[in-house]
C-alpha cells in the first residue's frame, strides 16, 4: 500500500515537474522573438532629393557665356561709333547704339568749343557753313585702321551736316570701311548729307541710315535694335 502510494506520488510529481518545463520553455522562445509590430524594415540608403535633382541640372553653360563675351568683344574691336552732338540728342543715340553694339565711342568735340549759347551758336555755325570751315577736332581715333564698321552721327544743321563732320571726312581714310550713318533732327531728317558722305568716301560702302526725330532720341532703344537687326549687324 505504501509503494502503490508512494508511486502515485512519484507519478504527480513528474507530472508537475514536465508541465512546468513545458511552460518554461515557451516564454523563453516568445521573449527571443520580436512582435510583429516591433520589426523595422532594414533602411537602404537612397539618393537625396537634392543630389537627384542636381544630377538632372544641364551641363555647365560658362563656356556659352564666354563665346557670348567673346563675340561682344570682336564687335567692339571692329566697330567705332564715331558723332557729334551740341543739344545730348545725338549722344543719346550714339550711346543706345553702343549698349546694343559693343562698339568703342569717339565725340567728335570740336578744338575751340562752341559756345553754350544757342542764338550765338546759330550765327557761328551758318557762318562756318558759308565758309566752308574746317574745325579742328580735339583727340583723335587710336588704332582707327582696326575698325571695319563706322557709325557716323550728326544733328541736321540748316540741311547739312555739322562743319566738324567734315574734318572727320577729310582726316580720316574711311576707304574699304562700312560707314552706318544716324542723324538727330527737327523734321528735315538727312536732307542730302548721304549723298555727300558718299562722295567724300566714295571707296567706302554707305548702308541705310536711321534718322530720328529729337523727341524720338531719348527713348531711341526699340528703333536702334529693328534698324541695326534689319542691316544684320546684330542677330
Amino acid at each position: 500500500m505504501k509503494k502503490k502510494l508512494f508511486a502515485v506520488m512519484m507519478a504527480s510529481m513528474l507530472t508537475f515537474a514536465l508541465a512546468a518545463c513545458g511552460n518554461t520553455g515557451n516564454n523563453g522562445e516568445e521573449s527571443t522573438i520580436p512582435e510583429p509590430s516591433t520589426m523595422k524594415a532594414p533602411v537602404v540608403e537612397t539618393e537625396s532629393e537634392s543630389e537627384t535633382e542636381e544630377s538632372t541640372l544641364p551641363a555647365d553653360t560658362s563656356e556659352e557665356a564666354t563665346e557670348s563675351e567673346t563675340e561682344l568683344e570682336d564687335m567692339a574691336v571692329t566697330g567705332v561709333v564715331v558723332y557729334f552732338s551740341w543739344s545730348g540728342n545725338t549722344e543719346a543715340v550714339a550711346a543706345e547704339i553702343q549698349n546694343q553694339t559693343g562698339a568703342d565711342t569717339f565725340r567728335l568735340v570740336p578744338a575751340e568749343p562752341y559756345t553754350d549759347d544757342y542764338d550765338a551758336l546759330l550765327d557761328i555755325a551758318q557762318e562756318e557753313q558759308r565758309n566752308g570751315a574746317r574745325p579742328a577736332i580735339s583727340g583723335s581715333i587710336e588704332n582707327f585702321d582696326s575698325y571695319e564698321v563706322v557709325y557716323l552721327g550728326f544733328p541736321n544743321w540748316w540741311g547739312d551736316m555739322p562743319m566738324i563732320l567734315y574734318s572727320f571726312l577729310d582726316d580720316y581714310d574711311l576707304s574699304g570701311k562700312t560707314i552706318v550713318p544716324f542723324v538727330t533732327s527737327g523734321g528735315s531728317g538727312f536732307s542730302n548729307t548721304i549723298r555727300t558722305i558718299e562722295s567724300m568716301e566714295p571707296d567706302a560702302e554707305v548702308l541705310d541710315g536711321l534718322s530720328l526725330g529729337s523727341s524720338q532720341a531719348a527713348n531711341a532703344g526699340d528703333a536702334v535694335a529693328n534698324w541695326l537687326s534689319g542691316l544684320g549687324l546684330v542677330e
